[in-house]
């Protein structure tokens, strides 16, 4: 009875903690495919030439690899779904923590992109020109893409398509902002462009320092947690080096164990990246 009951009071909890720890994946979920975040993220880490199906691929078969580690290394069936998993889940997570470093590093550049479209346009230039011209003259991490962009536009004249593929290629929402401002100062007209860019631009080098300064104070935080997260598991490796210590872990209770471990561990991660998690921007012109 005492166990239904800690059971009982456990999944409640874990309901009470869900929406911090998990606060928009359903939604994420029912309105953009899995397919297109992950095409995004590959586009964000510089990878867009790479399917989607590629990284499936290479996942199942780092996955197989894993578990047959594990298996030759551990003998123990647990650990090798865990190897497995493990395994299976490496190239996603480095796509992930390579698009977040390029977003991180480009939230420090629109703003200078921003001030460069503002000098164009005061000079007199038009607006395609303006935004091809950021392909020599703008900042080194976005020039790729704006040339791409220019040469994409002399080729076709289209000035909305081209903003498109632009949009798509740089996969970033505050791209997005900009280049809809764009749009719209083009399609609309007016003299305005100017002053709502350079407003732009000031919230966007305010919201740049904040959450740098945000960063700085949790990044010792963040690596202490990690570091106690992974020290259970580096010490289940030490003592599995003994053969007692695997017999004890290849038997019932030694599952329940490990599968219990892999469950505090994930859920104690989670409430971490939650607790510390700074809002980001969505797209929301696609």
């Amino acid at each position: 009875m005492s166990l239904i009951l800690g059971g009982t009071l456990g999944l409640g909890l874990l309901l009470m903690v869900s929406p911090v720890m998990w606060p928009a994946r359903a939604e994420r979920a029912s309105t953009r495919g899995l397919t297109d975040r992950l095409r995004d993220e590959l586009a964000m880490a510089g990878l867009a030439s790479v399917p989607p199906a590629v990284v499936a691929v290479v996942s199942i078969t780092l996955a197989l690899v894993g578990g047959a580690i594990a298996q030759a290394i551990f003998q123990i069936p647990v650990l090798t779904a865990i190897g497995a998993v493990l395994g299976g889940t490496v190239v996603p997570l480095l796509v992930r923590s390579r698009a977040s470093r390029r977003r991180a590093a480009n939230r420090a550049v629109w703003p200078d992109v921003v001030d460069h479209l503002v000098a164009s346009v005061r000079a007199g230039m038009s607006l395609p020109d303006s935004v091809g011209a950021l392909g020599g003259l703008g900042p080194a991490a976005t020039r790729a893409a704006f040339a791409e962009f220019d040469a994409d536009y002399r080729r076709t004249g289209n000035f909305s398509l081209c903003l498109d593929r632009l949009k798509a290629t740089l996969a970033d929402p505050i791209a997005d902002r900009i280049i809809e401002t764009l749009r719209m100062a083009r399609d609309v007209g007016g003299s305005d462009v100017t002053a709502v860019l350079r407003g732009l631009a000031g919230y966007l080098r305010e919201d740049a320092a904040l959450r740098a300064e945000v960063i700085a104070r949790q990044s010792w935080i963040r690596n202490a947690a990690r570091l106690g997260v992974a020290a259970p598991w580096l010490l289940l490796l030490v003592l599995a080096s003994r053969h007692e210590t695997l017999v004890a872990y290849d038997s019932p209770a030694g599952t329940v164990l490990i599968v219990t471990g892999v469950g505090v561990t994930l859920v104690a991660y989670r409430a971490m990246v939650a607790l510390g998690r700074l809002p980001e921007e969505r797209r929301w012109f696609r």
